[in-house]
């Protein structure tokens, strides 16, 4: 069941290509959540210290230029306030191994979405956690 309303919700969206960016605000479009974009885990790192309290969930692709999403959750929760330790990070990858996933947990992350991304896991996660 994909028909949600979500447009009291933000998603920080951390994404480096284009594409995926965009399938993910199609797929969420229907739901009205609010959705910042942010290019790799440095931009995510700069947007959530700049507005810690405005996020609901983090979705966090892993392999991204710059910084990447395991080192980026490892710093966002490593902060000093309350919602660095409590806001949702779902790691977005291509690397469906348990071993990475167990890696995106032991950083800090609370779930998982394999790419290609299926629009039912991606709703199922989020619902969870929104």
């Amino acid at each position: 069941d994909f028909d949600k309303d979500w447009s009291d919700k933000n998603i920080l969206l951390v994404e480096d290509i284009e594409i995926n960016r965009e399938i993910v605000c199609t797929i969420l479009s229907d739901t009205k959540v609010k959705i910042d974009l942010a290019w790799n885990g440095q931009d995510a790192i700069e947007k959530f210290t700049d507005n810690p309290g405005k996020f609901d969930i983090i979705l966090m692709d892993v392999q991204m230029p710059v910084m990447d999403g395991i080192e980026a959750t490892k710093r966002i929760r490593s902060m000093d306030f309350d919602k660095a330790e409590q806001v949702p990070i779902i790691a977005m990858t291509a690397n469906a191994f348990k071993e990475d996933e167990q890696m995106c947990l032991e950083a800090g992350m609370n779930a998982h979405v394999a790419k290609p991304i299926e629009i039912t896991d991606l709703f199922r996660v989020l619902d969870k956690y929104l």
